[in-house]
């Protein structure tokens, strides 16, 4: 394993972090905390509760994770995208390192900016409101896992993507539509059984069922069902990279 290469490149990726603070840490955490102002604050406070739990501390899983996976796919497709807008992916490429050092550079980079924001906006909620944390390992572990997962999602996306359009659709038109009707704001309890029925087939109500029982204990899908759909989705992501580097789709034309 070449570690000087995968620290070269993780250390750049995470430069453009510090360079950008106000966009990239400050911007995420000041909408988020929007959301535990309006949501957690004002219209919580007349919210009855959801399986024993404050509508306000309810939602702080499914906030936390709706930054998580925005922001692991918009930091890894545009921290791949741009070495291959200007070219420079082709001198990575032709470097004596292999797909994996490149994807742990790249994709390592942009989990750990993810999970760096999480935890930040974990302790933000508190000044809004009150909320445990009963399995703070297994907490870490869905923060990890998803963070790793999506920004694989996003460095297939910022390969696939040909243009700054195509670089935000799937975020905006896809994933943030799938997270906010995946129980962000509510237990899926509370649909009629059809939409129920029909929520189960979006793969972010796992994500957050998951990570939401790590708080509370409780969760709309039993925890095994929730960990194996977070651990299938990454293998499922794995396996298209390798294709990706294997047949060079994208990446040597």
């Amino acid at each position: 394993m070449n570690f000087y290469a995968m620290r070269a490149i993780y250390k750049s990726e995470m430069a453009r972090t510090w360079r950008t603070l106000l966009q990239s840490v400050a911007s995420p955490i000041i909408s988020t905390s929007l959301y535990f102002i309006v949501f957690g604050s004002a219209i919580g406070s007349q919210m009855v509760d959801i399986g024993g739990v404050s509508y306000g501390a309810f939602i702080v899983p499914g906030l936390i994770m709706l930054m998580l996976l925005t922001q692991s796919v918009s930091n890894a497709s545009f921290g791949i995208y741009m070495p291959k807008f200007s070219g420079t992916i082709y001198e990575v490429l032709s470097a004596p390192i292999s797909f994996v050092e490149i994807i742990v550079g790249y994709v390592g980079a942009a989990a750990s900016k993810s999970v760096i924001l999480g935890l930040l906006i974990l302790v933000t909620a508190r000044l809004f409101v009150d909320y445990e944390i009963q399995h703070p390992l297994w907490m870490l572990a869905f923060l990890v896992l998803t963070a790793v997962a999506f920004s694989l999602f996003g460095f297939i996306i910022g390969i696939w993507a040909d243009g700054f359009e195509k670089l935000q659709i799937i975020p905006m038109m896809i994933v943030m539509p799938l997270t906010f009707l995946g129980g962000t704001f509510y237990s899926i309890d509370m649909l009629p059984a059809f939409w129920r029925s029909v929520t189960l087939f979006n793969p972010v109500v796992y994500l957050v069922s998951g990570f939401r029982w790590s708080f509370y204990g409780t969760s709309d899908i039993n925890v095994g069902v929730s960990l194996a759909m977070t651990v299938g989705f990454l293998l499922l992501c794995m396996a298209i990279v390798w294709w990706i580097f294997k047949t060079g789709y994208k990446l040597k034309s």
